[in-house]
């Protein structure tokens, strides 16, 4: 369930006259936060921006301005936030073809940076154009452009390197290897190959197989890696190749395979976060081919710093996501096997780290043998998402287990818990539990009570494939809003064989070209895959449901709870499981 950007406090966004000098002046400004996230943005800034500061306020420097990554104006405002000097720098930012004078300085609680437009002052005294003639200059200009674009819009480490390997061939090199680079146990991984030539990749990836084992001691990749400095070798020169070879790796096997593709000369450049070396770019060049000049260099490093970053921060999402994924698995139990139904869940974690999180089921035999099953998200994606849904979680099934209540009254109950024990949190959730008396066992029916806190509506799916919303007049307040909110309860009859089908929004909510799946349209295609696949095992229902419309891994967490009620008057399925509940559970009624 996604979280709204909340504006940090500052100084000058308080009343009095320091925010109105902020808003009067004519000279941009922003502040920062110590996670360099704008906190502040005047009427100037917003002006020069072209944005509202309501879409900037709360996003961090690196997700509004990609393509400073790498640059002085990175430097400078980590110099600042670092030692607490002011920094005074020109710099000109291709997106505005504008030159500015920037002011950065320490402030409480993170920094402010004044924007002073100089362009007209740069182009009186000769600077160079805002525009620039010279095609190779244009090009590696894009270059820089399409790297910060490419490594920005994804979190995944591997397919990160992969782009931007395909980027700098062939504009800096004719084939390159990108790797990473595991400090702590000196493990150097080629993640990615690409070469200009279609009939040479096989023969460059090969080569990659053999070449993290086999690098010399003092190759440029090792002398770059050791240095935090590019490094570069080779003249081109046709009648050198084994020699130039020998020097870079020292198997007899790679040497062979290295030579086969003709390398000139080498750039090893590191990728560098925080000072840390991450990873390694190694951009080779064809003999004959003309050597890197000074400004293909200065792109190359440019390039490497940007994919160093970013790469430095898709580790830190994964291992985030990893956390959150094995925190959120651990709460996630199999599912009971009442002698009445059968049960089935799943839960997929989202593709993106930073939506991994809130999203849980349960399900489990209540005292009076009653079955109840529980679907909930927490607002939030992160691990402190996945934590606080650990805590509802054990909360709500404590509080169901020892009162034995119904869905309403546990719901009100866990509100009071959530409130009373400083719990924080939001979360919607619907519970639902299957009664039976035994009259009821002996007409084939059974009673669905169920209550919901603001969640998407559960489905019924009766025996003839028709699917039924079950919602109510008027949704009841979400969880952790008021402890006092009344919980409404609803009931229906349920004849064997019906299914009970209840989900998180990841299923049905998708974003297209134009933003947000509307959630009624995600429904709709919820309801008929339900209808389509009717005649399915349960298991079987909930996996097709989940490949039609996730389609692979989804871009939010998808929890699903499943139920249903099988024939008492026949023996039970197989695929319902042996029907094991806790020794401790009364006989049915009527048994």
């Amino acid at each position: 369930m996604p979280v709204p950007h909340r504006a940090i406090a500052h100084p000058l966004t308080e009343p009095g006259r320091a925010g109105a000098w902020a808003e009067s002046v004519a000279i941009p400004l922003v502040c920062m936060d110590h996670g360099f996230r704008w906190v502040y943005v005047n009427a100037a800034a917003e002006e020069l921006l072209g944005e509202r500061r309501e879409d900037l306020i709360g996003r961090t420097q690196w997700e509004i301005h990609p393509l400073t990554l790498g640059t002085d104006v990175e430097r400078a405002y980590r110099h600042t936030m670092s030692t607490r000097e002011p920094v005074d720098f020109e710099q000109f930012y291709p997106p505005h073809d504008r030159w500015y004078r920037m002011s950065v300085r320490p402030a409480d609680g993170g920094m402010d940076v004044e924007f002073h437009d100089i362009t007209a002052e740069r182009r009186r005294t000769g600077a160079p154009a805002a525009t620039v003639e010279d095609p190779a200059a244009v090009d590696l200009l894009d270059l820089l452009t399409e790297t910060s674009a490419a490594l920005t819009t994804t979190l995944e480490v591997d397919e990160g390197v992969r782009r931007l390997a395909r980027l700098v061939v062939p504009r800096l090199a004719d084939w390159v290897i990108v790797s990473t680079y595991d400090a702590a146990g000196g493990a150097l991984a080629d993640v990615a190959v690409v070469h200009r030539s279609p009939e040479l990749q096989h023969a460059a990836d090969v080569y990659a197989e053999s070449r993290a084992g086999a690098l010399a001691a003092d190759s440029p990749a090792r002398r770059a890696i050791r240095s935090g400095r590019p490094v570069v070798l080779g003249n081109g020169r046709a009648d050198q190749v084994d020699s130039f070879v020998a020097e870079l790796v020292v198997t007899p096997r790679a040497r062979q395979l290295l030579a086969g593709l003709r390398p000139g000369s080498v750039a090893a450049v590191p990728l560098l976060a925080g000072g840390r070396t991450v990873g390694l770019l190694s951009l080779f060049r064809d003999v004959g081919s003309a050597p890197w000049t000074a400004r293909e260099l200065r792109a190359a490093t440019d390039v490497a710093s940007r994919a160093g970053t970013a790469l430095d921060n898709a580790r830190l999402f994964t291992q985030q996501r990893q956390v959150a994924e094995g925190l959120q698995r651990s709460l996630l139990t199999d599912p009971p096997e009442p002698d009445s139904s059968e049960v089935v869940v799943r839960y997929l974690p989202a593709a993106q780290a930073a939506r991994v999180g809130g999203d849980w089921y349960d399900a489990f035999i209540q005292p009076g043998r009653t079955t109840m099953v529980v679907i909930g998200d927490v607002v939030g994606h992160d691990i402190e998402a996945a934590a606080a849904m650990g805590q509802l979680r054990s909360l709500l099934r404590g509080i169901a287990v020892y009162s034995d209540a119904g869905p309403a009254e546990v719901l009100s109950g866990l509100d009071r818990a959530v409130d009373l024990l400083a719990v924080g949190t939001i979360a919607t959730a619907a519970i639902a539990r299957f009664e039976q008396t035994g009259a009821e066992r002996a007409c084939g029916v059974t009673r669905m009570r169920w209550s919901n806190a603001g969640h998407p509506p559960p489905l019924l799916l009766d025996v003839d494939g028709r699917v039924t919303t079950l919602d109510g007049p008027r949704p009841d307040l979400l969880l952790g809003v008021d402890p006092t909110a009344a919980r409404t309860e609803h009931v229906v009859e349920l004849e064997r064989d019906s299914t009970v089908f209840l989900y998180t929004d990841g299923l049905i909510e998708r974003r297209g070209p134009e933003g947000p799946l509307d959630l009624d349209a995600g429904l709709d295609r919820l309801r008929e895959a339900l209808a389509e696949f009717a005649h399915l095992p349960l298991g079987a229902l909930c996996d097709a449901v989940v490949e039609r419309l996730v389609h692979g891994r989804p871009e939010d967490d998808v929890a699903l709870v499943a139920v249903r009620l099988h024939r008492q008057d026949r023996p039970r399925p197989a695929e319902a499981g042996p029907g094991q509940v806790p020794d401790a559970v009364p006989a049915p009624p009527g048994s």
